[in-house]
């Protein structure tokens, strides 16, 4: 048998490098089939229709800088609710 070690990248930078800070974001998305998920605003599962092209903003959350979950929210119940995770940009 052999054995493997894994080496660890050391980064090429040092001293001056910024660290990226992650902050929440919100994008807008068409609410697919078999969609299962609820509105963080109204509570309401967001349903897909046939005919009704109905879309969605999906949240990811950061906490101190580290990911914490993700919210959906129906487009207008986003609005209502001041955008709470930033305005999401247009496709």
């Amino acid at each position: 048998m052999t054995s493997r070690s894994t080496k660890t990248k050391k980064s090429a930078r040092k001293g001056g490098a910024a660290k990226t800070k992650w902050q929440s974001r919100a994008v807008i998305r068409s609410i697919d089939a078999g969609n299962s998920a609820y509105c963080a605003h109204c509570d309401e599962l967001i349903k897909f229709r046939a005919k009704v092209r109905a879309q969605q903003v999906i949240c990811n959350v950061y906490v101190k800088g580290k990911w914490d979950r993700v919210e959906h929210f129906h487009l207008e119940c986003y609005t209502l609710a001041d955008s709470p995770f930033g305005v999401p940009p247009e496709d």
